[in-house]
């Protein structure tokens, strides 16, 4: 990197200070300041509130930790050990913040500089980057080469990241709120030139949010609640996206506009959705109060947004009838709004404003039983829809328009009327999620009581299916509401209800998808639709209703591999079929899985597996006529299908983004994606412009017969190499949950779910989360690469001609390329050196070191396998993330020491408060500072 080395020195007084060559130093170089910067100031606090003896301390493990790096990019695993031997626990905690908060400040600093170069990129003329609305319709135009076709694709795209409560995200809300201040501040100083004066109160102000991290909890006193986890994804809208969806919107409706005037409204590009409140897969705490509670809160947020932008659109538009002539349309909402201040008997805008908001207030009122916002000044009716709410934003649109105001109209009121389009009253959809399991369980009861059979668990799958295809034939309820359920058919029934109030009160977006958790037969889906019935979500018969769409979820591997097969049977049930095509415009949703078959089976078999389902399943579903929309199950890692969501929605396979996919944001890719709006800006635009590119095939993704027939062969060997370890050596069980710190990161308070669906300790029973993130703690990855070095090795071994296929699958393959670059990255964060020092924790020595050796050979394998089909080094086509894991990592390495250290007194019995809250606050810090961990 161009300039001095970035990470902060505390002894320099001078770092980070202004100085007149700024202005002309490279990108680079800024963010070397800015790091430099935050490092001093954090230093100061450190002396200031933990004294000398520590801050000496932490210099001394900084300035090691910096030079063992900067030598040979390893770890002095030994010398890092002498400097923190026999640190007492209370200040080991305050080294532990210190090197927490060093890594957060420096990943606050590459924020902003990526923020920085984007807006750096597009003030000068530059080519349109990928991933932009710009590069979206340049590739288009190059496949379609007609305005018009190009803009009939923008209007067909529709992309939907979901947010869900999976718990990877390990930073409290207080700590996101003032790392937004510090990269505000960061931001800021960046745009604009400052005298001495200003840059000193500049700098104050950094330094007191500095002072506010310190004397800041990193941990939570108390475990997350549902309620909790739903407020936290809702204050994204109002900290972002109700500004960037609605920016976003128009921006689009604009090159539309100008590719195809006159072709009317654009449909929202981007639809949120939503998981939290309504996943009831393993987390006993969602109910149909926790369901409720999520809806209400979710229209609460939408409507409190729009009754404030209405409330501010009556003071902005003063116009006078003195002045204009607005329409009659106008003056008739301006008649009809009660209002009739003398002061305002001449501002017919205003007036037609305070109607409207009167109106939502109603609104507001009837749906939730209080009004988010001012009183209005009148009862009057309320909207019945959001639909009506933005046909009187668009008269009072155009009738700015009629009398010269247009500049007006687009500037304050076409965002109000667009943000009405895309959030209604409902905010987003949330999604309904349960396991198969439990859906059978119920539907047994169901069936029983109502004197369909007696034991429906008993029957083969044919037999199921006729018994369900016989019973959805009627309208009729199989519970008699003067019976008893038990517990919990009586919650899922609940739900359902709950269900279906809220699709009265809100609309059909309100709650449209019911997701089946390891859907692994046709007899699933009809279960599902046996008990929406029972709360009208589903009224079969000649003229028939489904108010939501109902989900497959294929998880494993031998589930992907069924899933086109399901599918196909699926839709060949005439009663399901009908309800496809009559009400829910013959779409078929199904997701797809990355966490669980990954788990199942590793990074390269997971990943073929997908790929090969989601060919299948566009087969099957162009055979039967139906449309096909995919669902994708992504995580923050490598392992739970993490990556650059631009890359890999390019690399689905042909026919796989028909310009609509849906796909979960998780844990801490909310945060880093959602919580500055210029990021979230770059996140929804390239999702946007990778749906429409892809729908034209500009991803190339279509595979050489060649390519499958080697893809086939690496998954099958990389399989028998994962399982081989994780499932076929009967010591691997109890030396992972030795070797990684499982245990304690229960003890974390970072979300409401259980990490293991039941009480075993079978790998298969552990959720996704925390197998990932358990390994990540330890530093090995091992979800996001076993198994591959192996496959290459068996498909390849020396064969030169083998090496040169698997290089062109590398330079002319993008699918094959986005799998080695994810692998790369994750290969990059691993780090055997670190790795070593938790195999101290296994008991078991001999089966330790045979595990570790076994983890040890794989990676030494997987690393140069990618070295050599890449033709580069880890991350050689990344040098962004390169540069981040040079400033950030020296920071990790005292954390893994310390947790390692203190796991070890843990374990042998020490219970002493410090222990514990160190080896949380490490996990904390050792996780914000990966960034995508779990």
């Amino acid at each position: 990197m161009a300039g001095p080395d970035p990470l902060p020195d505390l002894t320099d007084p001078a770092a980070g200070q202004p100085s007149d060559a700024a202005a002309d130093r490279t990108e680079d170089a800024a963010l070397g300041d800015d790091i430099r910067l935050l490092g001093r100031l954090l230093g100061d606090v450190i002396r200031d509130q933990a004294g000398d003896e520590v801050y000496e301390l932490v210099e001394r493990v900084r300035r090691h930790a910096v030079s063992a790096r900067r030598e040979d990019g390893r770890v002095d695993v030994a010398a890092l050990g002498t400097l923190l031997d026999g640190v007492e626990p209370e200040t080991a905690v305050h080294v532990i913040r210190a090197f927490s908060w060093f890594s957060l400040l420096a990943n606050i600093a590459e924020d902003v500089h990526q923020v920085r170069r984007r807006r750096h990129y597009r003030s000068i003329a530059a080519p349109a980057r990928p991933g932009t609305l710009d590069h979206a319709v340049a590739t288009l135009t190059d496949h379609l080469h007609d305005p018009v076709s190009v803009a009939a694709v923008l209007r067909r795209v529709e992309v939907s990241p979901v947010l869900t409560a999976h718990p990877t995200e390990v930073r409290r809300k207080t700590i996101l709120d003032v790392q937004r201040r510090i990269a505000d501040l960061l931001t800021w100083r960046g745009r604009v030139q400052m005298d001495r004066q200003e840059a000193d109160d500049w700098e104050r102000d950094l330094r007191l949010q500095v002072l506010t991290l310190w004397q800041t909890a990193l941990l939570r006193l108390s475990k997350l609640r549902v309620r909790d986890e739903i407020a936290e994804a809702l204050r994204y809208y109002e900290l972002t996206l109700f500004d960037v969806l609605t920016s976003l919107q128009l921006d689009v409706q604009r090159t539309v506009d100008a590719l195809a005037p006159h072709h009317g409204r654009v449909q929202p590009v981007v639809r949120m959705g939503s998981w939290i409140g309504g996943d009831r897969d393993g987390n006993p705490f969602v109910t149909s109060e926790v369901l409720q509670l999520a809806v209400d809160l979710q229209a609460s947020t939408a409507l409190t947004h729009h009754l404030a932008t209405l409330h501010r659109l009556s003071v902005e538009l003063s116009m006078s009838l003195r002045l204009v002539t607005p329409s009659p349309e106008l003056l008739a909402l301006a008649d009809a709004s009660a209002d009739t201040s003398p002061f305002r008997a001449d501002e017919p805008y205003r007036r037609a404003l305070r109607g409207m908001y009167a109106r939502l207030a109603a609104t507001a009122l009837d749906a939730l039983g209080t009004v988010p916002g001012p009183p209005p000044h009148a009862v009057l009716a309320p909207y019945a829809t959001a639909e009506e709410l933005a046909s009187d934003l668009g008269v009072v649109d155009a009738s700015l328009r009629r009398h010269g105001a247009a500049a007006l109209a687009d500037a304050h009121v076409a965002p109000a009327r667009m943000a009405v389009d895309l959030f209604g009253f409902h905010l987003c959809t949330l999604d309904l999620r349960q396991n198969s399991d439990v859906h059978e369980r119920v539907v047994d009861e169901l069936l029983r009581s109502g004197g369909v059979v007696d034991d429906y668990l008993a029957l083969d799958e044919h037999g199921r299916i006729a018994v369900l295809r016989r019973e959805l034939a009627t309208a009729r309820p199989l519970l008699h509401r003067a019976l008893t359920a038990s517990a919990e058919t009586a919650k899922e029934l609940a739900i359902v209800e709950t269900a279906a109030a809220a699709v009265d009160r809100f609309g059909t977006r309100i709650i449209s998808h019911a997701v089946i958790s390891k859907c692994n037969s046709v007899s699933d889906v009809l279960e599902v639709a046996t008990m929406l019935r029972e709360a009208g979500l589903l009224r079969p018969g000649t003229d028939p209703h489904l108010a939501l769409d109902i989900v497959p979820l294929f998880e494993t591997i031998d589930d992907l591999r069924s899933s086109a097969a399901i599918v196909t049977s699926l839709l060949q049930v005439p009663e399901y079929r009908s309800w496809l095509d009559r009400c829910r415009g013959g779409l078929q949703e199904v997701m797809l899985g990355y966490s669980d078959s990954n788990k199942d089976g590793g990074y390269l078999a997971a990943n073929w597996a997908l790929y090969r389902a989601q060919v299948q399943l566009v087969e099957a579903c162009r055979d039967a006529g139906v449309h096909l929309r995919f669902f994708h199950g992504r995580g923050g890692t490598v392992g739970r299908g993490g990556g650059p969501s631009y890359d890999a929605i390019l690399a689905q396979p042909p026919g796989a983004v028909d310009a609509t996919l849906r796909l979960t944001e998780q844990g801490e890719v909310i945060a880093a994606r959602y919580a500055n709006r210029d990021l979230a800006r770059r996140s929804l635009e390239a999702l946007v412009s990778a749906a429409a590119e892809a729908t034209v095939g500009a991803g190339g993704s279509t595979a050489d017969p060649t390519f499958v027939g080697i893809m086939d062969a690496l998954a099958d060997a990389s399989l028998d190499a994962y399982r081989g370890l994780v499932y076929g050596d009967p010591d691997f069980v109890r030396v992972f949950r030795s070797f990684t710190p499982i245990g304690e990161i229960a003890m974390l308070n970072i979300g409401s779910r259980p990490a293991s669906r039941t009480a075993s300790d079978r790998i298969e029973d552990l959720r996704a989360i925390p197998w990932v993130f358990s390994w990540s703690q330890c530093r090995i990855m091992l979800p996001g690469w076993y198994g591959a070095g192996s496959a290459f090795a068996a498909w390849a071994g020396d064969d030169a001609a083998r090496l040169a296929e698997l290089r062109r699958m590398h330079r002319t393959w993008p699918v094959f390329r986005t799998m080695m670059s994810n692998m790369g990255m994750v290969l990059a964060k691993s780090d055997l050196t670190i790795a070593r020092r938790y195999a101290s924790l296994v008991t078991d020595r001999v089966a330790g070191e045979r595990v570790l050796s076994a983890i040890a050979a794989e990676h030494e394998r997987s690393v140069a396998w990618v070295e050599s089909i890449t033709e580069a080094p880890l991350l050689g086509d990344n040098p962004t993330l390169a540069r981040s894991i040079r400033n950030r990592f020296p920071y990790l390495d005292p954390l893994h020491e310390l947790q390692v250290d203190l796991l070890q007194r843990y374990r042998a019995g020490d219970r002493d408060e410090a222990i514990a809250r160190g080896i949380q606050l490490t996990i904390n810090g050792i996780a914000a500072g990966l960034r995508n961990s779990g």
